[in-house]
């Protein structure tokens, strides 16, 4: 399904993009069904009298609607709706492919100036004048953006929209400083370019990623009140170890009061273990019952004690995204119908309002896959949708359809040798032993694999070449290639790549052999070596744990992009602070008479393993990426905060610890996130049996023909569908759902969904009573008066 609606070549835009609205031409549709039909009129035609001739109301009809149901898909606020025709051309412009793209693209080139500016990476040095104009070039493709959304949506209702008013406070910003960089001709202290990811989160791309984000703040309550607590605990070990050991004058980690809070704030994430021990345990064996205690209260209780409070709060976040994201396609759904329903029939649609519908929603949807749609939302078989049909509209466009049995299969018509073929690949990948045979393939790859890395070569190339370049390679790559192919003929490439696992040995096996010629041809390139390992991943499919381990990473794997994301971004921003902060200072042979010294010990003759630390540092944004994904596994990483508290003032210290409670705020959701996804997967499989989860993803339709005529209508159309409908006759459609959490949690909250939707409908109920007593009272002061 294609989500991306809208466009400059759209007639819908062609029409309000006319100066004269009155002689738009809006739809395809040659002759206009009188406006008397309509249950409702399009907010987008209020201009427009009822007696314009060569005007289709219902055209504007199913456009709005269509324009409900994308934000109803997008869970977008409804406020944010054109209400006229004339906001109907910026809305187009904003919310169509090529501008998505554009926007995205500007986004990434505003990140991308960091590697150009100083302080620059290597060699990526650009003048001032180029890298400004550039600045200033993607600020101001995003702010034709939000000047468009403005035209449409207003001041009123921007000022309310929080999100909104963040990036155009922050454009403005960025904008005056671009400009005096471009006056001054060199920058300054930017911190601000921090704030550049803002951008990149707002575009439609990354609508996940604001989701994820979304969690996290509503998950920060029960996080800060727990990070309130173990800080408490820091601060009292802090005070008890530095009147215990400020006396040892060995031990170095409690000199002052400030030193004792950083020592057991580091010692919270075990990095300086037992180091900050071992000069008190020296003096005395009973400090350890100090640091045991610590320990062991902090890091064992608190610290699972918090990520149990953010999982069961991340569970009820979980759940509570889905009722709201459900209820707001509900809405959707019920503003969109009332669009689409007519005077003659009110409380149901034709199929002519939903053809009219889908040719603005998803127009790339076929004519096919659209009257399949209609009947597989028809459960009432009546000819017509109900409201509580079409509420499942979002649901049957993630349905695809195929035959249930060929009309014409292609093997019949093909050359006989051909059709011999088909008939023994069918024969063989039906045959009850072939999985054993393919699994046989796989040990005896792995065995060969084994003999080969056992085998002694002359040197490291000639040794990758024996293991992922020799015969035995080929043969092993030859024979899953040719099951890949028997697979793809006996029952055809959409239902070949329509399971996961098959595109996975699909893929490594072609990226394997590939990996091999390369590897032939240059013995140098030897990280193609963990290219024919791959496949053996297959085998862990036997074992239910690894299928359920698995399932729970596809689930995931919408999250693990978005969480992705959100780290880069943080990354990004640390990064920017880090440089402005700390980039002009030098490491070398610094942090004298501290506990780091021997670690940044540096000469040009010869340096220790422990010399290297100098490297650890914020000269620019990839150097600045890297020392902060040292810092995000956390061990060592007191090493680089004490040395840029030795070189600069030891409050820096913050920007450490700050990031270390950022990573570890968003870690702990990850890990809340990744429990909740296991945890709903086992539920799932323990109350749906394999016939009943076939049963939730396959759907099936059968259509005659002559429901078709009475249908459509359209001698031209009927004649296209009849490559699709057997004429005179009755036609078989099985459909499939992917297996994506939003279906599984379908099925899993059944009841609740019931009860949502109960509670839901007693509410609209509810208020029209209320409406109905308030016309009523009105009336009966009127005829009082």
């Amino acid at each position: 399904m294609d989500t991306t609606r809208g466009s400059f070549g759209d007639p819908g835009y062609q029409s309000f993009s006319s100066d004269n609205l009155h002689n738009a031409t809006y739809g395809t549709n040659d002759s206009y069904p009188p406006i008397d039909e309509m249950g409702s009129r399009s907010s987008l035609a209020r201009d427009v009298r009822d007696d314009t001739t060569g005007f289709d109301h219902w055209e504007m009809n199913y456009h709005e609607a269509a324009i409900f149901l994308e934000e109803g898909e997008n869970n977008e606020k409804f406020d944010s709706h054109p209400r006229h025709p004339s906001a109907l051309p910026a809305y187009l412009l904003v919310h169509n492919s090529w501008y998505y793209g554009l926007d995205l693209a500007f986004s990434l080139v505003l990140l991308s100036l960091a590697l150009f500016e100083k302080p620059s990476v290597d060699n990526f040095d650009l003048p001032v004048g180029i890298h400004g104009t550039l600045e200033l070039l993607a600020l101001g493709v995003i702010g034709i953006e939000l000047a468009l959304k403005l035209r449409w949506i207003g001041w009123g209702t921007i000022l309310k929209h929080k999100r909104t008013m963040v990036k155009c406070v922050t454009l403005v910003i960025m904008v005056m400083e671009a400009l005096v960089v471009l006056a001054r001709q060199s920058s300054h202290f930017r911190i601000t370019r921090a704030l550049r990811p803002i951008f990149l989160v707002d575009t439609k791309a990354c609508g996940a990623v604001r989701r994820f984000i979304r969690q996290i703040l509503q998950s920060l309550p029960p996080i800060l009140d727990m990070l309130i607590l173990l800080l408490f605990f820091v601060c009292s070990y802090a005070l008890l170890g530095y009147f215990l050991f400020s006396q040892h004058l060995t031990n170095l980690y409690f000199r002052t009061l400030p030193d004792s809070f950083v020592s057991m704030f580091v010692l919270l994430t075990t990095a300086n273990f037992p180091d900050v021990m071992m000069p008190s345990y020296a003096i005395t064996k009973w400090s350890a019952l100090f640091f045991i205690s610590y320990i062991s209260t902090v890091l064992y209780v608190l610290m699972n004690l918090m990520l149990a409070v953010v999982y069961e709060t991340f569970t009820g976040i979980e759940r509570d995204k889905f009722r709201k994201l459900l209820l707001h396609k509900r809405k959707a759904c019920q503003l969109a119908f009332r669009l689409l329903v007519s005077k003659q029939s009110p409380n149901a649609i034709r199929f002519k309002q939903f053809q009219g519908l889908m040719r603005y929603y998803s127009p790339r949807t076929s004519q096919r896959n659209v009257i399949l749609m209609f009947h597989l939302l028809n459960v009432s078989g009546t000819g017509s949708l109900t409201q509580d049909e079409f509420l499942n509209i979002y649901d049957a466009l993630t349905v695809k359809w195929r035959l249930r049995e060929s009309l014409d299969p292609w093997y019949l018509s093909a050359w006989p040798p051909l059709r011999a073929f088909y008939k023994l690949s069918r024969a063989v990948i039906t045959w009850k032993y072939f999985e054993y045979v393919v699994y046989s393939l796989i040990i005896g790859n792995g065995v060969a694999m084994f003999w080969r890395i056992m085998e002694s070569s002359d040197t490291l190339q000639k040794s990758a070449q024996v293991f992922a370049s020799a015969w035995d390679t080929y043969l092993f790559l030859s024979l899953f290639l040719l099951e890949a192919v028997l697979k793809v003929v006996a029952v055809g490439w959409n239902e070949y790549i329509a399971s996961g696992w098959n595109v996975f040995d699909l893929t490594v096996t072609l990226a394997a052999l590939m990996g091999a010629v390369l590897l032939y041809l240059n013995p140098y390139l030897t990280v193609v070596v963990i290219l024919r390992p791959l496949r053996l991943l297959r085998l862990f499919k036997l074992k239910k744990r690894y299928r359920d381990i698995f399932g729970t990473l596809v689930l995931l794997s919408p999250l693990m992009w978005s969480t992705t994301v959100v780290m880069l971004v943080m990354y990004y921003f640390f990064a920017i602070l880090g440089m402005e902060f700390f980039a002009p200072y030098d490491l070398r042979n610094c942090c004298v008479n501290t506990t780091v010294e021997d670690f940044y010990k540096y000469s040009t003759n010869s340096t220790s393993a422990l010399g290297y630390y100098y490297l650890n540092n914020f000269s620019n944004l990839l150097s600045s990426g890297v020392t902060l994904f040292e810092l995000t596994v956390v061990n060592n990483w007191f090493i680089v905060m004490d040395a840029y508290a030795s070189v600069t003032h030891p409050y820096s210290r913050l920007f450490f610890m700050l990031f270390y409670l950022f990573t570890m705020v968003v870690l702990t959701i990850v890990v809340a996130s990744v429990l909740e996804a296991f945890r709903f997967r086992i539920q799932y499989k323990k109350q749906t049996s394999k016939r009943d989860e076939e049963q939730m993803l396959h759907e099936e339709v059968s259509i005659e023909w002559s429901v078709l005529q009475r249908e459509i209508g359209d001698i031209r159309l009927l004649e296209m569908l009849q490559m699709d409908f057997t004429p005179r006759g009755s036609t078989q459609y099985i459909g499939r759902r992917r297996r994506t959490r939003e279906v599984l949690q379908r099925h899993m909250y059944i009841t609740e969904i019931t009860q949502w939707l109960d509670e839901v409908r007693e509410e609209e109920n509810r208020l029209k009573s209320n409406e109905i007593i308030d016309e009523s009272q009105i009336t009966s002061r009127i005829v009082e008066s």
